[in-house]
């Protein structure tokens, strides 16, 4: 007790340069848990971008394709599903709702997608959260629009406001006989939706009713005339689909995995997602080597003020020998300060961390929608801030062994 209580009396006589070293320290070890937390919610927000969804049908090529082109909108496919296949697919007494989707064309770079009404009622994210209208309403009209949020807000783009099809990815070649109106924004998510310009899929059939080989016919059809036209869809690139169980997902996979028609893919979402998460994880592993770097230097100058310390207390620890210290004593005060400071570090840290993620959380949801959860450390939080403990005595190891092997003489000689 009475070294705790010397310990204690030493940090506060020197609470200056004491303070500004745990504040340094404090800072590093919620920059720490920060980067964590960052680096966890990033990993739950991608696995959660599509929830609720038990299959993702598409031309036969890999998961992790399809599933970049069918919910992150990144590249082509390799072929297009008959209309005639999925509803084949869709009329399977497993499935209990299903969403076709048609991609291909693109407004001024963001991707347009093909499909009913039904994808804002089924498409979920974070689990169980379903898309909402910021504006306006769902698509109803035939020339309709209904866009993300990035899309309006990189755009400048509000209801009513009317819209222009570019025939293809990155094309020169517009759909401008057929403009569409925006009929309704939605909210931000965080998700590919926001960067997604939603149409119906008798649209998507309607803009093209007169292209042919990736150019207009000579005597085009006029918007008015199309409306009276059969727009069922000949072919569509992908569908989302739920089951009535989830017990029979292998089962309808594999059926669709072998059907006889055409080579069709049936992927798992929450699997295509870990094996893309794998693929793109450095920058996890980047995160944390960033965050490690951190503490590492808070440390080294936590040892640095000790160090910087130890000449001017060499009296202080002159006397104390004098007073009947042992050398070991010394060692000891030194190493119970180190704990002192990591400790009071590591408290205020994580006091800051929930401070920032409090402040920080509705700033970040609403602009990048990622979603940081305030929640208790979890195990391995508080593993790595024991470690940290451990680092920052460690760490004082050496400004300790030194005191320790200062003498009596050296302590009390008088320098000029």
């Amino acid at each position: 007790m009475i070294l705790l209580r010397l310990a204690v009396l030493s940090l506060l006589s020197r609470r200056l340069t004491v303070g500004l070293t745990v504040i340094a320290m404090a800072l590093s070890v919620a920059l720490f848990l920060g980067v964590e937390k960052v680096r966890t919610g990033a990993k739950d927000s991608f696995a959660d971008t599509i929830s609720g969804t038990d299959l993702i049908i598409g031309a036969r090529s890999g998961s992790v394709q399809l599933l970049l082109y069918s919910v992150f909108r990144i590249g082509n496919a390799t072929n297009n599903v008959s209309w005639q296949s999925y509803q084949d697919i869709a009329a399977r007494p497993e499935v209990a709702w299903s969403v076709p989707m048609s991609l291909g064309d693109s407004h001024r770079g963001f991707r347009v997608l093909g499909t009913t009404t039904a994808f804002f009622d089924r498409y979920k994210y974070r689990r169980d959260r379903s898309l909402e209208l910021a504006k306006g309403q769902r698509f109803d009209d035939l020339f309709d629009a209904v866009i993300g949020a990035d899309v309006a807000k990189s755009l400048g783009y509000e209801v009513d406001q009317s819209i222009v099809v570019a025939h293809g990815i990155a094309s020169f070649v517009h759909h401008d006989d057929k403009p569409f109106r925006v009929s309704g924004i939605l909210e931000k998510t965080g998700t590919p939706v926001d960067r997604t310009v939603f149409v119906s899929l008798e649209a998507i059939e309607a803009i093209h009713v007169d292209w042919q080989g990736g150019a207009q016919s000579r005597d085009p059809i006029s918007a008015e005339d199309v409306r009276a036209m059969d727009l069922r869809p000949k072919a569509i690139t992908a569908a989302l689909i739920g089951l009535e169980s989830r017990l029979q997902v292998f089962g309808l996979q594999r059926w669709v995995n072998d059907y006889a028609q055409e080579p069709l893919l049936a992927i798992l979402p929450g699997v295509a997602l870990a094996e893309l998460w794998e693929v793109i994880s450095v920058a996890e592993t980047a995160l944390m080597g960033v965050s490690a770097m951190v503490v590492v230097t808070a440390l080294m100058g936590m040892v640095a003020m000790v160090f910087s310390g130890l000449n001017e207390r060499r009296r202080e620890m002159a006397i104390l020998r004098t007073l009947g210290a042992a050398p070991r004593t010394i060692f000891a005060l030194l190493m119970a300060e180190a704990v002192f400071m990591s400790l009071m570090a590591v408290i205020l840290g994580v006091i800051l961390l929930y401070a920032g993620l409090f402040l920080a959380r509705p700033y970040v949801d609403a602009q990048f929608g990622l979603y940081l959860d305030i929640s208790p450390l979890t195990r391995d939080e508080v593993i790595l801030l024991g470690w940290v403990m451990v680092a920052a005595i460690l760490a004082s190891l050496a400004p300790a062994i030194r005191a320790y092997r200062l003498s009596l003489a050296d302590g009390m000689q008088i320098r000029v």
